[in-house]
C-alpha cells in the first residue's frame, strides 16, 4: 500500500507534479448543512413558481423604449423567452 504522505522530491521539480485532493467528505457535508439550513419546510416547486412570479412581475408594464430592450435582450440570449416573447402587459 503507497504511503499516504509520500516524501517530496529533493532536487529541482523535472515536470508537473500530481495533485489530488478528495472533497467527497467535504461536499457531503456542506449538502447536508445546505439542506439543513434550508428546513423540512422547503418545497423547491414553490420556490420556482414564485420566482417565474417574480419575473412577469418585473418584465410588465414596459414603455416602448423598455420593451425594445427587452426583445434586444432576449434575441441576444441575455434573458430566456418567456411565453410568446413579449413582456408582460
Amino acid at each position: 500500500m503507497a504511503p499516504q504522505n509520500p516524501s517530496l522530491p529533493s532536487g529541482p521539480a523535472s515536470g508537473p507534479v500530481e495533485f489530488f485532493v478528495d472533497l467527497t467528505a467535504q461536499e457531503v457535508l456542506r449538502q447536508a448543512q445546505v439542506l439543513a439550513a434550508l428546513g423540512p419546510d422547503w418545497d423547491p416547486m414553490e420556490v420556482m413558481r414564485q420566482e417565474e412570479a417574480a419575473y412577469a412581475l418585473l418584465y410588465s408594464g414596459l414603455d416602448e423604449r423598455q420593451q425594445r430592450v427587452y426583445d434586444d435582450l432576449v434575441a441576444a440570449g441575455v434573458l430566456p423567452r418567456r411565453g410568446d416573447g413579449r413582456a408582460a402587459a
